[in-house]
């Protein structure tokens, strides 16, 4: 494995807010120039996943339309699509397990490719998107996604092909005269945080049972999950994988990864705000689990963690070491603990910072103000030089409810 990056030690000084997300421009641009290496070898188009990743105030970095190599952005909404539209630019593509009519008549002016998950929604807007596309002097492509019924995943609620799911259509639903009827492609998406050999193991499964209709696809939409700027991943494989799909078919060929756009790329400072005992110590934090890193418990997983000792940065292990804790949050839930132990090399004390690794992927976008909690704040750093974006306050928390 690896060696984990660490934070630069200026994170750690009173100078930096916390709590506060801290976004790593010098290791977004690192990993755009990952995924444009890919694009560049295989001619695939590759677009930000929003839901993993929303930070517009760093689109500029990632668009074709700024710095950046990346095509477009992906949506689960129409919130999501039209930010994609206003700020990143380049194609928007929309997909959710259902739509309303209302919504449908705000995507359509916003997006380049419209997939839909089931042959009944397909069914049910046909009438509202031909006539769309029949004035329009920019149609929409409206793609199906697929269930090849083939898992890679490890945890269900991260797993599109679990047995229950209800993303996708099934090979036994899926009837082919819709290709004549207008769908011109395909989306699938059946990986989480995993490699090229998953990949090719869903392909393989995928053109099994799907085969004929991906020939008749004008475009490819692979989905997201792929950790292709993981130190790990298998790059070659994938290059290898995307070609082979260029020979075989005449489609565009889509990937659409968040977590591999920004991971690595953002950290999130805390203070220790108490010690207490239960049974071990407990370290009281002025971050929530549950509100500013609630993937730590949905997945769950233990997130890396860097401490200050003896004039460096260290990271907190696994086992319990010399001095062992669990960290909380300081809502009112009681479950508000990441569900892991965290071992030092010195004992902890108020005021000490703490700083968590990865954390602009998903935990961003999913926090909340549960129990007023503030967001924390959110500033960029490059060479050392912090610049401020945001900071949050009462009219943010009053502002969400009426």
């Amino acid at each position: 494995m690896a060696a984990r990056r660490l934070p630069t030690p200026f994170l750690f000084g009173e100078g930096i807010p916390s709590p506060c997300y801290l976004l790593d421009e010098d290791q977004l641009v690192a990993n755009c120039a990952i995924l444009d290496s890919i694009q560049k070898d295989t001619g695939v188009k590759i677009l930000l996943a929003l839901k993993a990743f929303s930070a517009w105030s760093l689109f500029p970095l990632l668009s074709r339309a700024g710095k950046g190599p990346l095509w477009g952005t992906c949506a689960s909404s129409v919130d999501e699509a039209r930010l994609g539209r206003e700020e990143f630019g380049g194609e928007v593509h929309a997909y959710a397990a259902a739509f309303e009519e209302e919504e449908i008549a705000e995507l359509l002016p916003l997006c380049d490719h419209l997939t839909l998950n089931s042959l009944a929604q397909w069914r049910r807007f046909a009438p509202q998107i031909q006539a769309y596309n029949a004035t329009s002097a920019k149609p929409v492509h409206v793609g199906l996604r697929i269930n090849p019924e083939h898992s890679e995943g490890t945890v269900p609620l991260y797993d599109p092909c679990d047995p229950s799911s209800r993303l996708g259509i099934r090979r036994r639903d899926f009837d082919s005269t819709v290709f004549e009827e207008g769908i011109s492609g395909l989306h699938l998406h059946t990986l989480c945080e995993q490699g090229a050999e998953a990949f090719a193991r869903t392909l393989t499964a995928c053109e099994k049972t799907f085969g004929p209709e991906l020939a008749r696809s004008r475009f490819l939409n692979f989905g997201g999950g792929h950790h292709i700027t993981a130190p790990d991943y298998n790059r070659p494989l994938l290059r290898e994988i995307l070609k082979g799909l260029r020979s075989r078919y005449s489609a565009h060929l889509y990937l659409e990864p968040g977590e591999a756009v920004a991971l690595d790329a953002g950290w999130l400072t805390a203070k220790v705000l108490d010690i207490v005992y239960a049974d071990m110590p407990v370290a009281i934090l002025n971050v929530s689990v549950t509100c500013h890193m609630p993937d730590v418990l949905e997945m769950p997983y233990r997130p890396p963690l860097f401490y200050w000792h003896d004039g460096h940065v260290c990271e907190a292990n696994e086992e319990e070491g010399a001095y062992g804790y669990r960290l909380a949050g300081h809502s009112c839930l009681a479950g508000d603990v990441i569900p892991y132990t965290f071992g030092f090399a010195r004992k902890l004390c108020v005021g000490d910072r703490l700083v968590f690794g990865d954390m602009a992927i998903y935990t961003m976008v999913k926090s909340t103000t549960f129990n007023g909690l503030r967001h924390p704040s959110i500033a960029r750093f490059t060479g050392g030089k912090v610049s401020m974006i945001r900071r949050f306050g009462y009219e943010d928390f009053k502002g969400k409810l009426s």
